[in-house]
This record gives structure tokens, C-alpha cells and sequence, in this order.
């Protein structure tokens, strides 16, 4: 399948760590100008090097940190200063809430939760609007969010789970009505469509130490998928991918999950 990539320029942020590693990995083998967006850590360097290289050599990086607003036109710019476009973005950044021990009660919970929850719905609010006039102008764009199966699941007592992560629901809950309501106002300006790509439990390269200290979330999380595993961060990819090219042109306004039917 033709899926209409090449040449376009695609923002993906946080992909440094594990899952948006793969997707900036995956629009770059399709021929894309690819906009890598990190928070700047030391351990950083190598993992965008490595995946410049990944991406076939054609891709940029730029800082990029939720809750900085600064550093999302720092992005945008650094995006029309290398191409004069862009025509996809990919809000996969996050910031993450500590893996709790069975027991512990959501309000007990004083982990910059405030901020956090304000991080993880307006960093992905605030680069959409000032990518949405550039795909306004040029009459296509493809916006994907990335959510959680918490915001659908809920955070079950008997799975622990993570620190703030009712928290960390209510966000991305309130980014799926964002989107939902952005397909219509972008929708009307041209071929712009906007949806959110809801993931279960997913192994990335960073997450197999935090997975097996999770108290046995992973395994309990395996067994209810029909797949009876959990999906790795490159088929979630795959589906951020096809939602985000020129081959989807029917599917906006929605929450696809991605999740091995868990």
C-alpha cells in the first residue's frame, strides 16, 4: 500500500524513549523528513543519533519538553526552517507517574500531580495550535495523539498500577475530546484529520526494567488479551503510521485502540 509519505514532514516528540522511537523509525523508511522531539537528557544523544540513522539519515532533532511552551515553537520553527512545512505531527510525549505498590490511595499522592496533569493535556494542545494554520494553509495535515487504555480501563486496585495515574487518565481523557472536537474545525479547511491512538501495556526498549519491578502488572495485563501477549512498540507504530498518511482518508474524530484486543 501507498501510503503518501514521502517528502512530507512529520513532528514526533518524546521519540528519543521507546515508543516514539518507533514511530519516528517507521515514517523515516517511508521517505519522510522526520522532526524528532526530545526532552534533553544526557542519555539522549546517543538514542538520536542512533535514530537519525534509523530514519535513513533524514531527520532532525530539536529539544522539546512538555510544559515548556517555548520548546513547541522551537519545534515548529526548527520544522519550516529544515523543509517550509509540516504536514504531520505525532503528540507522543508524556510525562510519567511512578509504579505504585497495591493499596496506595490516589489522593495520598504528592507528586507534582497538578503539574503533571497540566503537562500531558496542554504540551499536546499547544503544538497542535500552531501546527493547525500551516495544514490549514496548505490544505492537508494528519494529527495523532497518543493516549492510554486507562483512560478506558480505569486504574484497577488489583493491578497497583502507577503513582498518579487517575491523574494521568484525566488528561489524556480530556485529550480525546480535544481531538474529537479538532476534526471538525480542521475537517472543514481541507483533507486535516485528527485521532487518537489509544495503546494498552507495551513493551518499548525502556520500559522491560519498569515492567517486571510492576508488581506483576505485565503478566496480568498479557492474559486478559486475546493475543495473550503484549504488543510491541513497533506494531503500535504501524497503526499511528497508516492513521497519519495519505492512505487513511475516511478515519478522523476517533480513538483507535491499539492494544492486542486487551
Amino acid at each position: 500500500m501507498e501510503l503518501g509519505l514521502n517528502g512530507r514532514t512529520v513532528l514526533v516528540t518524546g521519540a528519543s524513549g521507546g515508543m516514539g522511537r518507533e514511530i519516528a523509525t517507521a515514517f523515516g523508511a517511508e521517505g519522510a523528513a522526520v522532526v524528532i522531539g526530545y526532552r534533553s537528557r544526557p542519555e539522549d544523544a546517543a538514542h538520536t543519533a542512533g535514530l537519525v540513522e534509523a530514519a535513513g539519515g533524514r531527520a532532525l532533532t530539536a529539544p522539546y519538553g512538555l510544559g515548556e511552551p517555548d520548546t513547541a515553537r522551537s519545534l515548529v520553527d526548527a520544522a519550516l526552517h529544515w523543509t517550509g512545512r509540516v504536514d504531520v505531527l505525532v503528540n507522543n510525549a508524556f510525562r510519567a507517574f511512578g509504579f505504585r505498590p497495591p493499596g496506595d490511595r490516589f489522593e495520598e499522592v504528592g507528586d507534582d500531580w497538578q503539574g503533571k496533569l497540566r503537562d500531558n493535556i496542554e504540551g499536546a494542545v499547544e503544538l497542535t495550535r500552531l501546527v493547525a494554520p500551516l495544514m490549514r494553509e496548505r490544505g492537508w495535515g494528519r494529527i495523532v495523539h497518543l493516549s492510554s487504555s486507562l483512560v478506558t480501563e480505569g486504574v484497577l486496585e488489583t493491578d497497583a498500577g502507577r503513582i498518579g495515574a487517575e491523574y494521568y487518565a484525566a488528561a489524556k481523557a480530556a485529550l480525546h475530546g480535544f481531538s474529537r472536537s479538532t476534526a471538525f474545525s480542521l475537517g472543514r479547511d481541507g483533507d486535516i484529520l485528527s485521532n487518537v491512538v489509544v495503546p494498552g501495556l507495551t513493551r518499548t526498549f525502556r520500559n522491560e526494567e519498569r515492567m517486571a519491578n510492576s508488581f506483576g502488572v505485565a503478566e496480568r495485563y498479557a492474559a486478559r488479551a486475546p493475543l495473550g501477549r503484549l504488543l510491541d512498540a513497533a506494531e503500535v507504530a504501524r497503526v499511528v503510521l497508516f492513521l497519519a498518511s495519505a492512505a487513511n482518508t475516511a478515519i478522523t474524530g476517533q480513538s483507535i485502540t491499539a492494544s492486542g484486543g486487551a
